[in-house]
């Protein structure tokens, strides 16, 4: 049996889960999903990560419980299956309870004041509401929720009986009768007004709720007869709804918006100066603006002179807001920054395991992996970078876009230093430098290979490869730079002669090819693809030497072998991380975080720690474990 890979720190954060960001009560804690792993990371520090791992597939929500003590999630699964809740002690870091009543995914969890009951909301398959007994994991009762979709659940702070459900043009306050063992609900009036419910949030002396639709406008609903009351704000909507809010100390409600505004609302009645019978709609008093939609506003402590919050965003950010009530100020700043979308490439440098590159949709971005930090984001929006390398000198940082064009930044400036325009007539999908830095190595989706010089002043064609059919999926030089391996989809692997640009040798198998390595040695070639297996060939003859079955039934998209040649890394569509031991063909390790397709793999030139980037947009940092070698055992 496989052991588990240490998973040391993850860099990212699950942005797009609402209400996914939370601050726990010791002040020093703050708490995310990324994937299908809970982590738990310090404030001031990245670095300081804890992780909670229970989850099959990507966690849809998340709640803590007033004290700290108790944390719920749940997660998404495939259609027709029961989607778990999982309950943590977060005192022990264990598993307490693992639920499962509600099918397909779980939209919302909350607990109640006294942490005695959660509630539980299914998502659009399911549709259910269920009130859970914290301490035994039992189900108390249910009940069916409003035919149209209902999105959010919240209980009241100072009643454990009570909580409030809101969705698609439904508002209800629902009570558990526990002479009878049953939910009633009351639905909310709300006169003409027909809204969907985005988010909300309970005053503490449970007077009203604040309803952020996405219209773009808040309601204050009176609790206590569930009667509309008044909206806001005053003179203009929040662009693309409001989509997360929270109640200041002082009585105000703070919104974020679909736009990535951040506003305070006065919730005080104030009455019209033309006419005292009519109350003017709460206004804005504070505002400011974040990147991304505003998925999460949680609130963290209260000075004497401001209040500070923490805010995620869909674009994968973490910022603390400080709002000053005196003066009305609301200042914020980025805490952390993380890939939003599919990660395509992963790079260390010649030489330097403590920083690496990755790229996706819009940006390339540098990272210092002991403090997990990022140092530098280059953007090129709307265009997806499918590969990134940096050049053997350490001088650039190569990339192949979606347009067609390798662009080449500096390391440190990120500073645009060329382009090539039209190096391919598709997307440039595979890139690689050779050790004197004065040649590179690109291949396109639509099979060409294409070896290109580099001058300082210029960037010429050297030669054109035309044999691949299908896209070249991964490019790799040998250290004297007499020839390389392409990998492509049309079910070969060719080795090109660099001197004469002709091909040496073909390797033929029946899969999509993704990867292809060198063995450090340079004697033997492994490659990966659709059929699920890595293949070792001889680099001399191309004859296949050695088959492993490396997934069950999922592609495996990215190889990596240690510089020493003890290891081989895959990853692919099965979500896990494998260390196979090269001269066995054995799996010794497997790590298990993702919660996405990984799509690529590396190993720290020092053989401390080994990355893998995936699709849900986070980057895993594992510590390297080496196979256990035949003289071992």
């Amino acid at each position: 049996m496989a052991e588990p890979l240490c998973l040391n720190a993850v860099i990212g954060f699950g942005g797009g889960v609402e209400e996914g960001l939370l601050v726990h009560p010791d002040g020093r804690t703050i708490i995310y999903p990324l994937g299908s792993t809970i982590v738990l990371r310090d404030k001031t520090d990245p670095r300081a990560q804890e992780f909670l791992q229970g989850h099959s597939d990507k966690v849809s929500c998340v709640a803590l419980s007033s004290s700290g003590r108790y944390l719920a999630s749940g997660q998404v699964t495939n259609m027709g299956f029961p989607a778990d809740i999982i309950i943590w002690d977060l005192e022990s870091r264990q598993l307490m309870h693992r639920m499962a009543l509600h099918k397909v995914k779980i939209q919302a969890l909350d607990f109640s004041f006294d942490e005695s009951h959660l509630v539980s909301l299914g998502g659009p398959d399911d549709n259910s509401l269920v009130l859970w007994d914290v301490m035994s994991g039992s189900a108390i009762c249910g009940s069916s929720t409003h035919k149209d979709f209902t999105l959010k659940c919240k209980f009241f702070n100072n009643c454990n009986d009570k909580f409030v459900t809101g969705g698609n043009y439904n508002l209800h306050l629902w009570e558990f009768d526990r002479h009878d063992n049953k939910l009633r609900s009351t639905e909310a009036q709300l006169g003409q007004l027909r809204r969907l419910v985005n988010t909300l949030c309970i005053d503490s002396r449970d007077e009203f709720v604040y309803c952020g639709t996405s219209t773009g406008d808040v309601l204050q609903v009176s609790l206590e007869r569930m009667l509309y009351r008044n909206s806001g704000p005053g003179k203009e909507l929040i662009h693309q709804g409001a989509t997360a809010a929270c109640v200041v100390p002082n009585g105000d409600v703070i919104i974020g918006g679909g736009d990535g505004s951040v506003q305070v609302l006065k919730t005080a009645l104030e009455s019209s100066p033309t006419n005292p019978k009519l109350i003017k709609k709460m206004r804005t008093i504070a505002t400011t603006r974040l990147e991304g939609k505003v998925t999460s506003i949680k609130l963290d402590q209260m000075g004497p002179k401001s209040v500070t919050f923490y805010a995620g965003t869909s674009a994968c950010s973490i910022y603390k807001l400080t709002y000053e009530p005196t003066t009305g100020k609301l200042t914020e700043e980025l805490l952390q920054t993380a890939h939003s979308a599919k990660i395509n490439g992963l790079c260390f440098p010649d030489g330097l395991p403590d920083v690496f590159a990755t790229c996706g949709l819009g940006f390339i971005r540098i990272w210092h992996l002991s403090t997990c930090r990022e140092l530098l984001r280059i953007s090129v929006p709307n265009l997806e970078a499918h590969c990134v390398a940096f050049s053997s000198d350490g001088k650039s940082i190569l990339s192949g876009w979606g347009d067609g064009k390798i662009r080449a930044f500096g390391p440190q400036s990120g500073k645009l230093l060329y382009t090539i325009n039209d190096a391919h007539l598709k997307a440039v999908t595979s890139i690689a430098s050779t050790s004197d830095s004065e040649r590179l190595v690109s291949g396109g989706e639509e099979g060409m290979v294409r070896i290109w010089r580099i001058a300082k002043q210029s960037q010429t064609l050297e030669a054109s490869l035309k044999d691949h059919r299908g896209s070249v999926n991964s490019i790799k030089i040998k250290k004297d730079d007499t020839e390389c391996v392409s990998a492509s989809s049309d079910g070969s692997c060719i080795i090109w002669d660099l001197n004469t640009y002709k091909r040496r040798t073909s390797l033929f198998a029946n899969t999509f090819f993704k990867s292809a390595c060198y063995h450090p040695d340079e004697s033997q070639i492994i490659t990966t693809g659709t059929d699920r297996k890595i293949t070792y060939w001889d680099a001399y003859n191309g004859q296949a030497i050695r088959i492993i079955d490396a997934s069950d039934g999922n592609e495996v998209n990215a190889l990596a072998v240690d510089c020493d040649g003890e290891a081989i890394i895959s990853g692919g569509g099965d979500k896990m991380v494998k260390v196979w031991g090269y001269d066995e063909g054995h799996c010794y390790f497997i790590g298990v975080a993702h919660s996405g397709s990984i799509t690529n793999v590396a190993v720290t030139p020092d053989k401390s720690t080994v990355v893998s980037v995936g699709t849900e947009g986070g980057i895993f940092c594992w510590d390297y474990a080496t196979p256990h070698t035949l003289a071992d055992l």
